[in-house]
């Protein structure tokens, strides 16, 4: 029973001095063996290691030998011109020299990113300084992110860390700047509105100018052609007018009668006084006998019987009264009023 629990014993003891005397480095890691504190080794292959069993003589610090990765948010930076600006920006770096990591760092990720963190901020600001917020937007951009990790890495290359990359992710207006820049764009678009209408208002008024030019001159140029078509019919009219009095001048002159009392005697009531043996009734004499302008023959008088002697109080009243002192008598014919002629008794 004695013989047993001794060899259990015994054995627990091997595996515990076994266990403890190896140690795995995996191809993600590093290995510090450090004894009473100090360096005496670094593994960076991947494998299986021994050292002493006892962790108050031989430890193992693990160190990363993967990239990692820092990020940077919400940095205020200020910018050529004074304008400020927020910038989100992250970095990769490796640890390169895990003996150096170690001595300066004291292999903690915490102290080297601290330390990264503040040359990540200055260097950041100083490409920022130099440049307008537009710069971030363009092509200089790659330009930007690599002038930012060459002014990082002497900074860190002490701590036995290599910068490898970095990028910048937003470039952005502060709250404060973006109100001013919001109004500020807005004034401008006012403005270049007002100035666009003005030009289209301006346009619009030539347009409309030159149109109302040209408007005058065509109907200028038509009433011109109307005149010329009018006087050249007129001139036909008259042509027509005098080839038909020379080649029949009476008929002519009864042609023109008939039109004349077409248009004076129309439907409208209008009164004319005419006597008659006036030439406007020359062919309403017998067979229209006598030429236009000459008295119409007189008729024949019959023999009347001598008048009786009668009082003047006693005559009939068998004529109106006109008003008329020279014997005319009244006629009432329709006609127009603007063909109304009044002719002479």
């Amino acid at each position: 029973m004695n013989r047993l629990l001794i060899a259990g014993v015994a054995l627990v003891a091997v595996l515990y001095v076994l266990f403890s005397s190896l140690y795995v480095v995996n191809e993600r890691e590093q290995a510090i063996v450090l004894r009473f504190g100090g360096i005496i080794d670094v593994k960076t292959e991947p494998g299986l290691y021994f050292k002493i069993p006892t962790d108050f003589v031989d430890s193992v610090q693990i160190i990363e030998d993967r990239l990692l990765r820092y990020d940077l948010s919400n940095m205020t930076v200020q910018v050529q011109g004074g304008a400020f600006y927020e910038v989100d920006a992250f970095l990769t770096y490796k640890i390169v020299d895990p003996r150096r990591f170690r001595e300066v760092a004291q292999g903690e990720l915490r102290i080297a990113e601290d330390r990264i963190s503040t040359r990540f901020t200055a260097a950041l600001r100083e490409v920022y300084g130099v440049r307008n917020f537009t710069a971030a937007l363009s092509e200089q951009r790659a330009e930007m992110m690599t002038q930012a990790r060459n002014l990082i890495r002497p900074g860190v290359a002490e701590l036995g860390i290599d910068i490898v990359d970095v990028r910048i992710l937003r470039t952005d207006l502060s709250t404060q700047v973006s109100e001013r820049t919001y109004e500020r764009m807005r004034a401008e678009r006012l403005a270049e509105a007002a100035l666009l209408r003005a030009r289209g208002q301006q346009a619009a008024d030539t347009i409309r100018a030159i149109a109302d030019r040209q408007a005058v001159e065509i109907r200028a140029e038509a009433q011109r052609d109307a005149d010329i078509l009018r006087g050249e019919g007129d001139a036909e009219r008259n042509r027509i007018f005098a080839a038909a009095y020379n080649a029949d001048p009476e008929f002519f002159q009864f042609y023109r009668s008939m039109e004349s009392y077409r248009n004076a005697l129309g439907n409208d009531g209008t009164t004319m006084v005419l006597t008659p043996d006036s030439d406007f009734f020359h062919y309403f004499s017998s067979q229209g006998e006598g030429t236009p302008g000459q008295p119409l023959p007189e008729p024949e008088t019959p023999d009347i019987p001598e008048p009786t002697s009668v009082p003047a109080n006693e005559l009939p009243n068998l004529v109106p009264d006109t008003g008329l002192t020279d014997g005319s008598v009244p006629i009432e014919v329709p006609t127009t009023p603007a063909e109304t002629q009044p002719a002479t008794p």
